[in-house]
C-alpha cells in the first residue's frame, strides 16, 4: 500500500478557473497541474472536491491525462473497467451511455482477501464480473457468443471502487469518467473456464443473462444484487461495447486483458469488520467470492 501524505489539498475538480466577466467556473478537460494533485489525492485517500460540470469530452480528456499519469510513474496496466452499464447505474450518475476505465497490476486481490474498510477516500463495493481476453479477434465482437469465442476466464469479483470526492451524490457520468470510473481495486472469486463446445457456450450464455447475485453480510442478511441481464441485457453485451469505444479513440483490447463488466447491485460503503459474500446462483461452476473489511 502507499504511504498515506499528509497535506491539505487545494481544490482539484473546479476546472480552468472563473470567466473573467462572469465569475461563472468554466467545464474543462483537467489540466496537469490539477492531474498531479488528484495523484497525491488519489495516494493519500484523501477527497477532493467535486467538479464544475463537465462534458463529455472534457471527461474523456481527463481520464486519459491520469492514465498517461499513472504509466509515465510506472503502473502496469492490466485491463479495463466498463462502468455505468446497468440503467440503474446511468440514472444513479445522470447518463444514459457507459463508461470505461483502466485497471493496474497489484488491482486483483485473491478470494478471501482482507481489506481495509477505508482502502480509499470515498470507498464502496460492489458485485461484479471479470472476462479475461484470449484473442484480438474480440475487437470485432458484436454479439455475445462471439465475445464468449474469444475470452477464457469467466470470474466472479466484488468490485472496489473509490469514488474519491468530496459529495459523490453530485458525480454525474462524465465526471465519473474523468476518475478513472473510480477503479482501484477488488477481490476475485475462483475463474471458470469457458466450455469448448458450442451447446455449452449457448447454455453459458443463457446462465448469464438469467443468474441472480446475491450480496450477504456474515449474518446472513441480504445486502443486494441483481440478475445477469441488469448488465446491458446480457453481461458480455459490455465487452461489444468497451471493444467499440476503445477503438473509437484509438485503442484495442489485447490478449490478457481483463475486463470488468459493471455492477449488479448497489454501491455500498464498507464497515470495519463487515464479511461479505457474493453468490452468483443459477451460474454453473461459479463459487462465491468471500472478503472482509478490517
Amino acid at each position: 500500500m502507499h504511504p498515506v501524505l499528509r497535506f491539505r489539498l487545494s481544490p482539484l475538480w473546479l476546472a480552468a478557473g472563473l470567466a473573467a466577466s462572469s465569475g461563472i467556473a468554466q467545464a474543462a478537460c483537467l489540466d496537469d497541474a490539477q492531474v498531479a494533485q488528484w495523484l497525491q489525492a488519489y495516494e493519500a485517500k484523501q477527497p477532493v472536491p467535486a467538479a464544475a460540470a463537465m462534458t463529455e469530452a472534457d471527461g474523456k480528456c481527463s481520464r486519459n491525462k491520469l492514465n498517461a499519469a499513472w504509466v509515465a510513474q510506472g503502473k502496469k496496466p492490466i485491463g479495463y473497467k466498463a462502468g455505468l452499464t446497468s440503467t440503474a447505474m446511468q440514472k444513479r450518475f445522470q447518463t444514459d451511455k457507459p463508461v470505461w476505465g483502466v485497471l493496474y497490476e497489484g488491482a486483483l486481490l485473491p478470494n478471501r482477501s482482507s481489506v481495509p474498510a477505508a482502502f480509499g477516500a470515498r470507498p464502496m463495493f460492489e458485485a461484479d464480473m471479470l472476462v479475461r481476453v484470449s484473442s484480438s479477434a474480440i475487437n470485432r465482437a458484436t454479439t455475445p457468443l462471439q465475445v464468449l469465442n474469444n475470452i477464457d476466464r469467466i470470474v466472479p469479483f466484488v468490485e472496489l471502487p473509490d469514488l474519491v470526492v468530496e459529495n459523490p451524490a453530485q458525480l454525474d457520468g462524465a465526471a465519473v469518467e474523468a476518475m478513472n470510473v473510480g477503479a482501484r481495486m477488488g477481490v476475485m472469486g475462483n475463474a471458470m473456464r469457458v466450455p469448448q463446445f458450442r451447446a455449452e457456450r449457448y447454455a453459458l450464455l443463457n446462465a448469464l443473462q438469467s443468474m441472480q447475485v446475491d450480496i450477504t453480510d456474515q449474518s446472513g442478511a441480504r445486502l443486494g444484487g441483481g440478475r445477469g441481464g441488469d448488465l446491458m441485457g446480457q453481461p458480455l453485451l459490455a465487452v461489444v461495447w468497451l471493444a467499440q469505444a476503445l477503438q473509437a479513440e484509438g485503442q484495442r483490447l489485447k490478449v490478457g486483458d481483463w475486463i470488468s463488466l459493471g455492477s449488479y447491485s448497489a454501491l455500498m460503503p464498507p464497515q470495519p469488520g463487515q464479511q461479505i459474500r457474493v453468490d452468483y446462483k443459477g451460474l454453473p461452476g461459479a463459487e462465491p467470492v468471500e472478503l472482509r473489511f478490517e
